[in-house]
C-alpha cells in the first residue's frame, strides 16, 4: 500500500503509523535527554565552571531550564505550519533541525579551550532543541491520534509518549555505556559520542518518515476548506479556556518526570553519595517499566476514559512525593531503583498516556496542532525544565531537606486535577459558541470526548 493511498484503520497503515509517531518521537526525546543526562554530570565543571560547584550546577541547569521557555516559540512556529501545510512535512523539518543541534552539541569546543564562547554555543544549541522539540511532540501526536480508530484513540495518542521514555532509555544507556571508560577518558572525549553517534538514528527516522502519508483529518480539513488562516489567532480568540486547561493538565506531567529522572542523578550521586552508575541504571529500569506500561494505559483510557486513568495518576503523583525522598534517604542501592521504578515507571504512566489523546479531544481540527503543542509547551516551561533548577535551589535554601521539593510537586498534582475537571465544561462551552458562529468543531469528535470524560 502506498504513502499516497493509505487508509485509516487498516492494519498495514496502523502499523505505519505506530512506527513512524514512535520512531520519530523516540529520536527527537533522545537527543533532547543526551543534554539533559549531560547537564546533571557534565556541563557544570566543563562548560560552566566556577569556585563553587553548585554555581555550575546551577548554571547548568539554567542552561536546560532557558530552552524550555523556548519551546513554545516553536511550538507556535511549527503548529502553525502544521495547521497550515500539513503534520508530516513539520515532522521532518523538526527531525533535521533536532539532530544538527545535537551533533553540534557533541562537537563543541570546552570552556578552557574557546571561553565564554563555549557556553553561549552550547545554549545556542539547546535553543534550536527547544524549538525543534516544541513543534514534534504535537506533530507525533497527532499523526497518531488523527489516525486512530475511533475505540482506540487512547492507545494510539499513548504512542509519542511512549517514545520519550524510549528516547530517555536510550540517552540514560548511552552515558551508562560510555561512563564505563576511565574517568579522564569520559569527561575528555567518551561524553561526546552519544551526541555525535545520534545522526545515525536521525537519518533512520527522516527514511521512515517520508513513507508516511498526511492524516486523513487534516486531509479532510484541506478538502473541505476547514483550515484556519492563522490558527494561532483563532485558538487564543475561541480556545483560551481549552489551552488553560491543556497547561494545567500538562505540570504534573513534566515537573516529576523531571525530578525522578534528571534531579534524582544529582541528588543522588551529590548529596547522598550513591554511584553514578547505579542512579542511572535505576532511571533506566524506571524508563523501561514506563515503556512497558505506557500503552497499557492508554487502552484502559480507552475502556474507561482518559480523566479517570489520568486523575489516578495524578492523586498517587501527590502521594508518593514525600515516600520518593524517603526511599532514596535509605542510601542503600535497591531502595534508589525502588523509588525511580515506582515513580517513573508505575505512577507516571497513566499521567504521560493520556495527556495527548485527553488534550487532543477538546480541541477541533482545524486548530488542534496549535492548541495542544501550546498547552503541552507552555505547561512544560513552567514546570518541566525549570523542576530541576526549583529543586536544586528548594535543597540549597532548606539546607538540603527535600520537604519542600515534595510539598512543591503535591501542590503541581492539585492544580493538575482542577484542570482536568474543567475539560468537560470548558469543551461544551467553546464548542457552544463556536456553532454560534457558524464554525465547525468536530462535533462527532466532542460527542465521543464528552463520553470519555463522563
Amino acid at each position: 500500500m502506498s504513502s499516497q493511498t493509505s487508509v485509516a484503520g487498516a492494519p498495514a497503515t496502523n502499523r505505519k503509523v505506530f512506527i513512524g509517531s514512535l520512531s520519530g518521537s523516540a529520536i527527537e526525546w533522545f537527543d533532547f535527554f543526551l543534554y539533559a543526562t549531560a547537564a546533571a554530570i557534565i556541563f557544570d565543571k566543563y562548560f560552566f565552571p566556577s569556585e563553587d560547584p553548585l554555581v555550575s550546577l546551577m548554571l547548568s541547569y539554567l542552561s536546560l531550564s532557558l530552552t524550555f521557555f523556548i519551546r513554545p516559540f516553536g511550538g507556535v512556529f511549527f503548529a502553525h505550519i502544521g495547521d497550515r501545510i500539513g503534520r508530516k512535512k513539520t515532522l521532518v523539518i523538526t527531525l533535521s533541525l533536532m539532530g544538527g543541534a545535537t551533533v553540534a552539541i557533541g562537537l563543541l569546543p570546552t570552556f578552557e579551550t574557546a571561553g565564554i564562547l563555549a557556553p553561549i554555543l552550547l545554549v545556542l544549541c539547546r535553543i534550536i532543541q527547544g524549538l525543534a522539540i516544541g513543534g514534534e511532540w504535537g506533530g507525533a501526536l497527532l499523526l497518531a491520534y488523527e489516525y486512530a480508530p475511533k475505540n482506540r484513540r487512547g492507545l494510539f495518542g499513548s504512542v509519542p509518549q511512549m517514545g520519550i521514555t524510549i528516547g530517555m532509555l536510550m540517552a540514560t544507556l548511552a552515558f551508562s555505556a560510555v561512563s564505563q571508560l576511565p574517568t579522564e577518558q569520559f569527561e575528555s572525549w567518551g561524553w561526546r559520542i552519544p551526541f555525535i553517534g545520534s545522526i545515525v538514528l536521525v537519518f533512520v527516522g527522516l527514511w521512515i518518515r517520508h513513507s508516511l502519508a498526511e492524516t486523513p483529518a487534516f486531509r479532510q480539513a484541506k478538502e473541505t476548506g476547514e483550515v484556519a488562516k492563522l490558527p494561532i489567532s483563532e485558538t487564543f480568540r475561541y480556545h483560551w479556556r481549552s489551552v488553560l486547561v491543556a497547561i494545567g493538565a500538562k505540570v504534573i506531567e513534566t515537573a516529576p518526570f523531571y525530578v525522578f529522572a534528571t534531579f534524582v542523578v544529582s541528588y543522588a550521586t551529590g548529596v547522598l553519595d550513591y554511584q553514578r552508575s547505579t542512579v542511572l541504571n535505576a532511571v533506566s529500569a524506571g524508563a523501561l517499566v514506563s515503556t512497558i506500561l505506557i500503552p497499557v494505559m492508554g487502552r484502559l483510557s480507552d475502556r474507561v476514559g482518559r480523566p479517570t486513568v489520568y486523575i489516578t495518576g495524578t492523586a498517587l503523583i501527590g502521594l508518593f512525593a514525600a515516600p520518593f525522598f524517603m526511599l532514596l534517604g535509605l542510601q542503600m542501592n535497591w531502595a534508589v531503583y525502588a523509588a525511580v521504578i515506582v515513580g517513573l515507571g508505575i505512577i507516571w504512566p497513566p499521567i504521560t498516556a493520556t495527556l495527548g489523546t485527553l488534550t487532543s479531544e477538546i480541541f477541533s481540527t482545524r486548530v488542534r496542532y496549535t492548541g495542544v503543542t501550546l498547552g503541552y509547551q507552555i505547561g512544560a516551561a513552567l514546570a518541566g525544565g525549570t523542576a530541576p533548577l526549583i529543586a536544586t535551589w528548594l535543597l540549597s535554601r532548606y539546607d538540603d531537606s527535600w520537604v519542600p521539593i515534595a510539598i512543591y510537586l503535591a501542590a503541581l498534582a492539585v492544580i493538575s486535577i482542577v484542570a482536568v475537571a474543567l475539560a468537560g465544561p470548558v469543551r461544551r462551552l467553546e464548542s457552544a459558541r463556536l456553532q454560534t458562529l457558524g464554525i465547525s468543531y468536530d462535533a462527532e469528535e466532542t460527542d465521543e470526548a464528552a463520553e470519555s470524560a463522563k
